[in-house]
């Protein structure tokens, strides 16, 4: 689970980004804050993965909160989540290695993008090995990293899109449209296009078996996040 610390200065923001960020597989939100200082002190006590940064709290601005982490040695990752558009303020926060910056107001499935596309980029960085072997390694690891977060197609519904992934995620090692579809509890059709969307969006990955004559059946195991 990627640990989440929400810091917005308004209570009532604060808690509707929190219900957000829990309806993503994957996250929890491990605490909040509504001041600089108290992020400071969260980070501190809580050790999150990323923080959903606002830039306009009530002690300080929020990019000196994340000049005082580093320098203080916490290493966690930062996505800003604010109503500034100035494009010194994007270019600052770029400077300071945001891994996203998210102008409000947004909705549940404009942040679940961005924090999909988040794990994504860590699981790529975190599965390179201690010592890399070639160039491709590289490569393999920071095309991962880079990968856009890919909307669902029309028709496609993000609840049962959720619930695919979910069984998907869950299967000891790789599941078939039919299989799924019993699983979750729709038909073999729908589930093979939600799969095939898995498929195009880099979370998954298809193998043929050949088991019995005539067409291979396709198996779909999951690969990201």
């Amino acid at each position: 689970m990627i640990g989440v610390l929400v810091v917005d200065d308004d209570f009532m923001v604060s808690r509707i980004h929190r219900g957000f960020v829990e309806q993503v597989p994957g996250f929890r939100v491990v605490g909040t804050a509504h001041t600089g200082q108290e992020a400071i002190d969260a980070v501190a006590a809580l050790a999150p993965d990323l923080i959903l940064l606002d830039l306009y709290l009530p002690d300080m601005f929020g990019l000196d909160v994340v000049v005082r982490l580093r320098a203080a040695g916490h290493d966690c990752d930062v996505m800003v989540i604010t109503a500034a558009k100035e494009a010194d303020a994007v270019r600052s926060a770029v400077r300071h290695g945001v891994v996203n910056y998210l102008l409000k107001p947004f909705g549940v499935d404009d942040l679940r993008q961005r924090l999909e596309q988040y794990a994504r980029r860590r699981t790529g960085l975190g599965e390179m090995r201690v010592q890399v072997r070639d160039q491709a390694d590289v490569d393999r690891a920071l095309a991962r990293a880079a990968a856009p977060a890919v909307g669902l197609p029309k028709g496609l519904s993000p609840e049962t899109a959720r619930l695919v992934e979910q069984a998907l995620r869950s299967a000891a090692e790789t599941l078939s449209a039919a299989e799924c579809a019993d699983r979750i509890g729709i038909s073999r059709v729908s589930a093979r296009r939600y799969l095939e969307h898995l498929r195009d969006s880099g979370r998954a990955e298809v193998r043929l078996r050949y088991a019995v004559p005539g067409r291979p059946e396709h198996r779909y195991r999951w690969v990201s996040g």
